[in-house]
């Protein structure tokens, strides 16, 4: 072999740190602190998946694309009837889908739908504002549920902190929302929990469990990163899909 290329290949190999093993490189990565001394969260995100459209692995479709599920193990544990629920919305899909009526998309649905979110933190809640319908969370870290059961499109989300992560309990949901475009769906039983996880200067490591006992067998977990928008000046900007319908339904005429 010739030396000179001998030589460069030598070069182009990794040498790793004298006594440290290529896996302890990385160090974990230690988030800025709000002056409350939690994890800072501020920021606009926004997710970079298919999952509004389907959560778990689907082929691209006519105003589909193709996607990679964000569900462990790419399984939903439903009921046999929910099952058969399923299937007759995916087949409704275009009309049925809650979303189509612009109606709230339900929590956390809201949080991978294709449009920005901001957070903001106080000592005792965690805001977020969503750039769809100008939707508005606000998650108490201070206090706990209220007693009964009460519907919301989002539900009623509180708040922990668990060392660095952002634990979110939401229950008191109704029934009127779907998980995604699929037909993917729950009962008003629905608890949704939520954690949300620093893990870079630009990354939030994201993860839901889903607890149903009308719907599902048993509890399954949904994944994915957050990613904070970079443009310069970037902002939450209006999407208001009743105005928007109508507006489009206007020139149609």
């Amino acid at each position: 072999m010739n030396s000179a290329i001998v030589a460069v290949a030598v070069s182009l190999t990794p040498v790793p740190v004298a006594g440290q093993a290529p896996a302890a490189r990385s160090q974990a990565y230690t988030a800025p602190r709000t002056p409350d001394g939690r994890p800072d969260l501020q920021g606009i995100w926004q997710v970079l998946n298919t999952a509004a459209w389907d959560i778990q692995d689907h082929h691209a479709q006519l105003d589909v694309p193709a996607g990679q599920g964000v569900v462990e193990g790419n399984e939903i544990p439903y009921q046999p009837w929910a099952a058969a629920k399923k299937k007759e919305n995916f087949a409704n899909r275009l009309t049925a889908d809650p979303v189509r009526k612009c109606y709230l998309p339900g929590v956390p649905r809201i949080t991978y739908m294709p449009y920005p979110f901001q957070i903001f933190q106080t000592a005792n809640s965690v805001v977020i504002i969503y750039e769809y319908v100008h939707a508005v969370r606000t998650i108490y870290t201070d206090r706990p549920h209220l007693p009964g059961h009460i519907d919301f499109w989002l539900g009623m989300s509180r708040g922990r902190w668990e060392g660095d992560t952002l634990v979110v309990d939401s229950i008191d949901f109704n029934d009127q929302t779907w998980f995604d475009r699929a037909g993917n769906f729950h009962s008003d039983a629905l608890h949704v929990v939520e954690r949300y996880t620093r893990t870079g200067p630009d990354h939030i490591a994201y993860e839901v469990t889903i607890e149903d006992p009308k719907v599902f067998t048993r509890p399954w977990k949904m994944s994915m990163p957050l990613y904070r928008r970079q443009e310069k000046n970037v902002q939450i900007l209006d999407y208001e899909c009743h105005a928007l319908e109508e507006q489009a339904e206007g020139r149609l005429k």
